[in-house]
């Protein structure tokens, strides 16, 4: 079937000649990084993970994502899913693959990732991470493709497939909650130190996948003549709606237990997020902006249910998508390792390696999810 990714018109191969001009910047970027090692970032002693553990852990949240469509449509037969929910785990797969290749640049050398394979330490949640993830790309792999291929040819998908699809949904929930442990689990952090954490990322991954499947939906009608159906936007649409009020509950939840409790190292990270620390205000407006932009993408949301518009839908869609970029990735990860444990303030400014190298995974994934695509939609248009 992957021939289908082969054949496009002027503007599919312009979109896939893009994504290979940006990828091979962030290969020389990466180049760059393995020549001279870790130092050409902005990371240091004191903030030890930036933008590349940002994106991995936003990513992670929209790889677990897939489950939203697949649980209603395997296990309580909702048929409006029937041609969205292939894109929902082709989106798990593009996502956990990009998410692994941030792994390998964070660590500076991929050979350091195999010695966590070659030397596994049980008490290691690194070590579980890595292996839920590679479990849950597998999986959606292996399911996404072997039932498309029925469908081309006209057939059932084999029984053995439904215990892997089943297994996948368990898969997703577990993905991101070890994440959440990966940092919750981290002593001298106060941000992280909080038992909601886990929750707060299946909410934020239940808000943001939707939206993103909805955005994709939008694009494939407009650009592939490939229609999902208006009911399952719609029922995304009330997904995305309610996970992002449950997502800006447990926010608030840490507000209300830091502030509160007036625990000074509770605090001090949620004041220099959106008020400033010691005269150091960088992430300010970028909170902020996250703050009303989500606050404001849920009354859109909610106003758009009862009238409902396509405009205000997408709208309100890439508005969740940027308030929990910001929020969950670069808020989360940098706000946590300020103050130091030395109570000191040192901010963090991303090097054009960093950004560069970024752009060029996002570009790998991108790239992945645009093939699988197309595969996806020739096939459903065929079948």
């Amino acid at each position: 079937m992957i021939e289908y990714a082969l054949k496009g018109n002027k503007s599919y191969w312009g979109w896939i000649s893009l994504l290979l001009a940006v990828i091979s910047l962030g290969i020389y970027s990466y180049s760059q990084q393995l020549t001279y090692g870790l130092g050409v970032t902005g990371m240091g002693r004191d903030v030890s993970w930036g933008v590349y553990v940002a994106q991995f852990t936003f990513l992670v949240g929209v790889a677990a994502s897939a489950v939203m469509v697949v649980l209603p449509y395997y296990l309580h037969d909702y048929k409006e899913f029937g041609k969205i929910v292939i894109i929902g785990e082709f989106l798990a797969v593009s996502a956990a693959a990009i998410c692994l290749l941030f792994v390998l640049a964070d660590m500076g050398h991929p050979d350091r990732v195999f010695y966590v394979l070659l030397y596994p330490h049980l008490k290691s949640i690194v070590f579980w991470d890595v292996q839920v993830l590679n479990g849950y790309l597998l999986l959606n792999i292996v399911s996404g493709w072997t039932v498309l291929e029925a469908e081309r040819k006209g057939v059932s998908p084999p029984n053995w497939v439904k215990p892997i699809i089943y297994l996948s949904i368990v898969w997703a929930i577990s993905i991101h909650t070890v994440t959440a442990f990966l940092y919750a689990g981290t002593p001298g952090r106060h941000l992280w130190l909080t038992a909601v954490l886990a929750p707060r990322f299946l909410a934020s991954a239940f808000a943001v996948g939707p939206a993103f499947l909805i955005l994709i939906s939008f694009i494939l009608r407009k650009f592939a003549d490939f229609d999902v159906g208006e009911k399952a936007i719609r029922k995304l649409s009330i997904f995305a709606t309610y996970a992002s009020i449950a997502n800006l509950f447990f926010i608030g939840m840490e507000f209300f237990t830091a502030f509160y409790s007036n625990i000074p190292g509770y605090m001090h990270s949620l004041q220099y997020l959106f008020f400033g620390l010691d005269g150091k205000y960088q992430l300010v407006p970028w909170m902020w902006f996250s703050m009303i932009v989500g606050i404001g993408s849920v009354l859109i949301l909610l106003y758009q249910l009862r009238r409902p518009s396509n405009h205000l839908l997408i709208a309100a869609c890439i508005g969740i998508v940027v308030s929990l970029w910001i929020d969950k990735g670069i808020g989360l990860i940098i706000g946590g390792f300020i103050p130091t444990p030395m109570e000191e303030v040192v901010e963090y400014h991303p090097t054009f390696i960093e950004i560069t190298v970024t752009l060029g995974i996002w570009a790998i994934g991108l790239l992945i999810l645009t093939a699988l695509l197309k595969v996806a939609v020739a096939v459903k248009k065929t079948a």
